[in-house]
């Protein structure tokens, strides 16, 4: 037969850049994600990549099999049971590790694990301690319900009800009609035997209390079968995502015992009095708010790791495939050319920032958790829980938009290469792509944020200071101060870095949020209601107002990071140029902002930013792919032919095209193809013209 050859690698392309590096890769890989989450990332990886049941699928499975699949691999783990629950750093490490293996998996493990028994951990007592141990030990399977058909981002317009009867000591849950019906929720489609539902809580005076948590029942853990009155079933195939069922379920006047209430914030005795440990029902509801950043906080993971598998595949392609060049003899690695420099650089930057960002501020929320669990209600515990629920709503949008625009221009970078499927984009896009709106819209969310940062709009008129557990909204007590300053460029400069555009950002931050409350006034003082103000005074103002927020948290996150980097090994050099190229970016972006509030004056200011961005995308040029090595995942669950470690894109590919099932095969239909038409022979069942429309 024909043999088809190809020319053959000996050495890996990669390495001619990354003995251009002038840093040491794996010191960096320790500073960035620390030693004790590293060690554990790889002890995991390495465990599972012996086993045969973590392995890329041979083909393309059907939904039904990356559902069984997904549960299989969530039972192994839970054989192996990886010694997590100690450590903030090891709990990172398995998210990171588990999403680089397979997206699916630690959602439908964190959907148990994490909201449905983390939930129970956090807001219940201990006659609930039962429910959250027969979760991690698989024994029950549990969700997290919250949304309905017609209610997501507006949580608190939920129609649930679960209303007490006395004569039974019983809450009645009810769904009072379809639109009201619990939908989206993970792990029910198929398998949660249990779900953490909220609803609204009527006692029997009529009093409705507002939102609660209950733990409720919903299949039998011996048969699946779901119970009398409850009505559950899957909502259909995803556009990604499709390892683990979302389902809805709806409740006809379904009884469960008073004692499933989840109690901590507020408790009904069994004579059907209600009870709670906070007299202003917004403190308990803050409270409960910084435990339900968790799902958020996840995202920001995902999309992070998600991101660092985009430009490792994109930078490591780029770094070996060649088109033209000076002359026609002579071709050149497309890195070389400054416009894909300046179309990935930024975003392998801002892959570093938001590692550092997910790290980092996992720990916050670890913190805040462990307070929580021990009691505590301090009034730092609840502007803790406050501050946490602004800064994850804002983070999750933050780091969702950055890593949907970068999987596209990874995507659209690797040129026809990066749409065919296995070269893992496709799937990293369809995948990511629930971020945007799981655990609410991004740009919806975004209000959240608006609302907390302009709610100390009245503290700083009362004359109180303005200041947080983060501290991510007290450069807000110095704002007349700041808004009093202009860009000045000190005498010599040539190239910005991050050290000047951090104040720029804090002016930035302060600006928009003083015409962000110039704009809600103003929507007020010509009559409209305070909800249609806030509305409109959303667009250019408190939405932008949010971004700028969380930007500048990051920036500033990163910052720290790199004053305290060791100056050896060349890794405080690395970082501080990763971090200008990240800021003079997020920055650019605020450009027309800097000049419309005066903080700009003059042509050059925004060159300078445009000329230093250049300056650092041509720096970490050669830095790059040892860059990517810092941050890729192991090739094994890569699984990307062009963005392997070997750096030989095309006998990875084609070897990848030619062991494809059926690649060599003739179609099935071939006879369809042999089997020629009659032309014209229907010709006559053509539709007749439609009357014309008169005008």
């Amino acid at each position: 037969g024909l043999v088809l050859k190809m020319a053959v690698e000996q050495n890996n392309p990669l390495d001619g850049y990354r003995k251009k590096a002038q840093f040491d890769s794996q010191a960096l890989r320790i500073l960035l994600d620390g030693e004790e989450a590293v060690e554990f990332r790889h002890q995991i990886l390495d465990t599972l990549a012996r086993d045969p049941l973590f392995a890329a699928p041979k083909r393309e499975l059907t939904v039904g099999e990356q559902q069984e699949l997904n549960f299989l691999r969530a039972k192994r783990l839970k054989e192996y049971d990886f010694p997590i629950s100690v450590s903030a750093a090891k709990v990172q490490a398995y998210l990171c590790a588990l999403t680089a293996i397979d997206p699916n998996l630690p959602l439908l493990s964190g959907l148990n694990d994490g909201l449905f028994a983390g939930t129970i951990d956090s807001v219940g007592t201990s006659r609930h301690k039962k429910f959250a141990e027969a979760a991690r030990n698989l024994e029950i399977f549990g969700c997290f319900a919250l949304t309905e058909l017609t209610h997501g981002s507006n949580a608190k317009g939920i129609r649930t009800t679960a209303t007490y009867d006395p004569a039974t000591q019983e809450f009645v849950l009810h769904t009072p009609d379809s639109e009201a019906m619990k939908f989206w929720i993970g792990n029910l489609g198929k398998a949660a035997t249990h779900a953490v539902v909220y609803a609204q809580l009527y006692t029997p005076d009529g009093c409705c209390h507002g939102i609660h948590m209950f733990v409720v029942p919903i299949r039998d853990p011996r048969t699946l079968v779901p119970y009398p009155g409850v009505f559950v079933g899957d909502i259909g195939p995803k556009i990604g995502l499709n390892g683990f069922a979302n389902g809805f379920v709806s409740f006809n006047n379904y009884r469960i015992p008073r004692e499933h209430l989840l109690n901590k914030g507020g408790d009904v005795t069994p004579d059907g009095r209600y009870t709670s440990p906070y007299k202003d029902p917004n403190k308990r509801h803050g409270a409960a708010l910084g435990y339900l950043s968790v799902g958020r906080l996840g995202s920001v993971i995902i999309s992070s790791v998600a991101l660092r598998s985009a430009v490792s595949i994109a930078i490591r392609y780029s770094a070996v495939r060649k088109q033209f060049g000076p002359s026609p003899s002579t071709e050149v690695c497309v890195l070389e050319y400054q416009l894909q420099q300046w179309r990935l650089l930024p975003y392998l930057a801002a892959a570093f920032a938001l590692s550092h960002l997910g790290s980092t501020f996992y720990e916050d929320f670890i913190q805040f958790r462990f307070a929580q669990l021990m009691g505590e209600k301090t009034e730092r515990q609840v502007n803790l829980g406050r501050e946490i629920h602004a800064l994850s709503c804002a983070a999750k949008s933050l780091s969702g938009f950055i890593t949907r625009d970068a999987i596209q221009e990874c995507r659209e970078a690797c040129g026809g290469h990066g749409y065919l499927a296995v070269n893992g984009l496709g799937k990293l896009r369809s995948d990511h792509d629930a971020i945007l709106t799981v655990e609410g819209d991004n740009n919806i969310i975004l209000l959240q944020t608006a609302n907390y940062l302009l709610g100390w709009f009245t503290e700083k008129k009362a004359g109180k200071v303005v200041s947080s557990p983060l501290g991510s909204v007290d450069i807000l007590d110095k704002c007349q101060t700041i808004l009093g300053q202009q860009f000045h460029m000190k005498s010599g400069t040539s190239v910005l870095t991050f050290e000047d555009v951090l104040p720029a950002f804090e002016w930035l931050f302060c600006y928009i949020w003083v015409q962000s409350q110039r704009k809600f006034e103003h929507e007020l003082s010509i009559g409209k209601s305070e909800f249609q103000a806030r509305e409109d005074s959303m667009v250019y103002h408190s939405h932008t107002l949010s971004l700028i927020y969380v930007e500048h948290f990051v920036l500033k996150r990163f910052a720290n990071f790199v004053t305290n980097a060791p100056e050896e090994q060349g890794l405080k050099q690395v970082c501080a140029k990763l971090c200008s190229l990240f800021a003079l970016w997020s920055l650019q972006k605020h450009t027309g902002t800097l000049y419309q509030g005066g903080y700009f004056s003059r042509p050059e200011h925004s060159k300078i930013v445009k000329d230093s961005l250049l300056t650092f995308c041509s720096e970490l040029k050669d830095s790059a792919v040892s860059l990517v090595d810092v941050i890729a995942p192991s090739d094994q669950f890569l699984q990307s032919p062009i963005g392997l470690s070997n750096g030989k894109a095309y006998q990875n590919l084609f070897q990848a095209v030619l062991t494809a099932p059926g690649a060599l095969e003739r179609p099935y239909w071939w006879r369809e193809v042999v089997d020629k038409p009659v032309v014209g022979s229907r010709h006559h069942l053509i539709a007749p013209p439609r009357p014309r429309a008169k005008l």
